[in-house]
């Protein structure tokens, strides 16, 4: 279906008024493919928006959106330990990882309850609670917005980094992924259970698995997160940063509550969300933005923001940040 000079609020998380010249929604990979063949698109000129989860707009998109609503599941192999299964890139990421908890299947339960599509997660390289997504997947299947040709991109190619990978980058809108397989653990007995407060709340539910750890995961989020129906947010607006060891020990020195976590390569990641505190922005408001009162790292919408508004905001943050610490904050939150 096509729809011209349509609004993009209802598809962005931060809810903000933004329209766009040519609004194309698809319903199949070979949908896609036709399309594409017909168009012959400008990529300089298109935008693949999957759930609008990590996105902001500042203004009007001239150009056309295309948004895949393809969300089949398929088991695709199996063998003695795993399952290789792929999912379409339509599907809402949290439903796959219901599925995959219901089907004991071991892997994305760290991940629940993050909003957005499967065909961002490779994009992104969705992570939390010590798990990031580049780890469970296999292959990530494509097709070129310049040529129409299917190409399926191995672990390896997609050079994912922390919340990175060659489709923010050197591919950035080239591409559109049609789905994502996973490598998944069959009745897993271990689990990764070592970042935050994640263990400490598990120890109230009895024996743990995959199902206590996703509810775990979900009580969590739900308790820090402010909901984007409710409050237009994007998650996490920036990345942690990644420091080397002179500068942290010279921050230490001045700041012996810093939390960190050292990357075992002589750097430490040290929290986004304590230094925008430190710097004193947590719940702090800038006209109809602000910084969420329970957690600094979130941007919100307070009620009919533009979204120039908020990357304003954002600018503030880092400039402030930049002069208190040295360190520059990177933004995660995909900025058009």
């Amino acid at each position: 279906m096509i729809r011209y000079n349509y609004s993009l609020r209802k598809y962005n998380t931060f809810g903000v008024t933004a329209r766009t010249r040519r609004f194309i929604n698809l319903t199949s990979a070979e949908e896609a493919k036709a399309l594409i063949i017909k168009e012959n698109f400008d990529t300089n000129n298109c935008l693949v928006l999957s759930g609008g989860s990590n996105i902001l707009f500042t203004k009007d998109y001239c150009g056309t959106v295309i948004k895949p609503s393809f969300d089949n599941i398929t088991i695709e192999e199996k063998s003695s330990d795993n399952v290789i299964i792929s999912a379409e890139a339509g599907l809402e990421w949290d439903r796959l990882v219901e599925w995959s908890v219901e089907n004991d299947l071991g892997g994305l339960e760290n991940l629940s309850f993050i909003p957005g599509k499967v065909g961002a997660a490779p994009i992104q390289n969705i992570g939390a609670y010590g798990a990031e997504v580049s780890s469970l997947i296999t292959r990530v299947h494509t097709l070129s917005l310049e040529n129409s040709e299917s190409r399926i991109f191995y672990n390896e190619e997609c050079m994912f980094g922390y919340r990175d990978s060659i489709f923010k980058n050197e591919l950035k809108g080239k591409y559109l992924i049609t789905r994502v397989e996973f490598r998944l653990k069959k009745s897993p007995v271990t689990f990764n259970l070592s970042y935050g407060n994640l263990e400490p709340v598990l120890q109230d539910k009895g024996e743990i698995t995959l199902t206590s750890i996703r509810k775990a995961v979900i009580k969590i989020r739900k308790e820090k997160l402010p909901d984007p129906a409710v409050k237009g947010n994007a998650g996490s607006f920036f990345k942690n940063p990644v420091i080397d060891m002179h500068r942290y020990a010279d921050l230490k020195m001045r700041y012996h509550d810093m939390p960190s976590w050292q990357t075992g390569t002589g750097q430490y990641k040290i929290p986004a969300a304590w230094l925008i505190e430190k710097a004193g922005w947590k719940g702090k408001k800038a006209g109809r933005a602000g910084v969420h009162h329970k957690h600094a790292l979130i941007l919100v919408n307070l009620g009919n923001a533009e979204g120039s508004e908020i990357l304003e905001l954002s600018n503030l943050i880092i400039d402030s940040v930049r002069s208190m610490f040295g360190i520059t904050l990177v933004k995660e939150v995909n900025i058009i």
